[in-house]
């Protein structure tokens, strides 16, 4: 029972990092119909900005809010500068981001080196609590919650807000929201702003579990895919139940049978497109 329990703490903490990541790829998806393949590359650069600021001196929590920020504003910078240009290009938009991925990933590796390094946890929550007969740590409970909570945030921005009005009609047809006056260049860069902020959110918040190294995106990326394309693209609830599914199959699959992780990995993904090819939330894209 300690097993059970132990592991299916870690799969939800491991669902709620990935769901921080995949909600932001699925929204710009969802609305620009960008493959951000830069996505993991920005996660990881939020996971090194975080961890220099937390060197610098200042604390786990402005740490974690510059990061976001920053990140945030560099997705705001690459879609005004970059992606705009190739509006409606599919296949230079994923090239782009592709190779923004390698530049981002190389400009880490020279300025933080190779070496693995670990973004400590806030004092505050160190240590571990017991649940049952099991010890967890407290700082994995506090990523259950956080990831909660960002969810609920998200909710409340899409569906209770004038802007995630904007955002839901520009996701079932962009063209009929610039009809009735969204303006789609505002929000375009709103949404990818947010997305990447997150995926820099969740790069500080999973520093002290994932620990911070030159290949973190290429780890990261492949599971966002999977939940965004197990879910549905441009849907919070499909990112949710996705993330979560994929953290409890990769988790309990690389302890049960780590031969075949990645095979099990696949197969609901596998399952579910045969039967829902726009995923289980998703819609069909225009």
């Amino acid at each position: 029972m300690t097993f059970w329990v132990s592991q299916s703490l870690n799969a939800l903490a491991l669902g709620g990092l990935l769901f921080m990541l995949a909600s932001g790829f699925s929204l710009i998806f969802g609305l620009m119909r960008v493959a951000n393949l830069a996505h993991g590359a920005l996660f990881m650069l939020g996971a090194y900005l975080g961890l220099a600021a937390v060197k610098a001196g200042f604390g786990f929590w402005a740490a974690a809010a510059s990061a976001a920020v920053a990140v945030g504003l560099l997705g705001g910078i690459i879609e005004r500068t970059l992606l705009r240009r190739l509006a409606g290009r599919t296949l230079p938009q994923v090239l782009l981001t592709l190779g923004l991925a390698f530049i981002i990933a190389d400009a880490c590796l020279m300025m933080w080196g190779g070496d693995p390094m670990r973004l400590p946890p806030p004092p505050e929550l160190s240590g571990a609590v017991r649940i049952g007969d099991a010890v967890f740590p407290r700082y994995r409970l506090f990523v259950i919650g956080a990831s909660a909570a960002v969810a609920l945030g998200l909710w409340l921005l899409v569906e209770r807000t004038r802007a995630g009005a904007m955002i839901r009609a520009a996701v079932d047809d962009v063209g009929m929201a610039r009809a009735i006056g969204v303006s789609a260049s505002t929000l375009f860069t709103a949404v990818f702003c947010l997305g990447t902020a997150l995926a820099g959110l969740g790069g500080v918040i999973g520093g002290p579990i994932l620990s911070v190294y030159p290949s973190l995106d290429q780890d990261m990326l492949p599971l966002a895919l999977l939940v965004v394309i197990l879910g549905g693209a441009g849907s919070l609830a499909g990112a949710f139940v996705g993330a979560y599914a994929i953290g409890f199959i990769y988790t309990f699959g690389q302890v049960l049978v780590p031969d075949l992780a990645y095979v099990i990995l696949f197969l609901p993904m596998i399952a579910v497109l045969s039967v829902a090819p726009q995923g289980l939330f998703g819609r069909r894209l225009g």
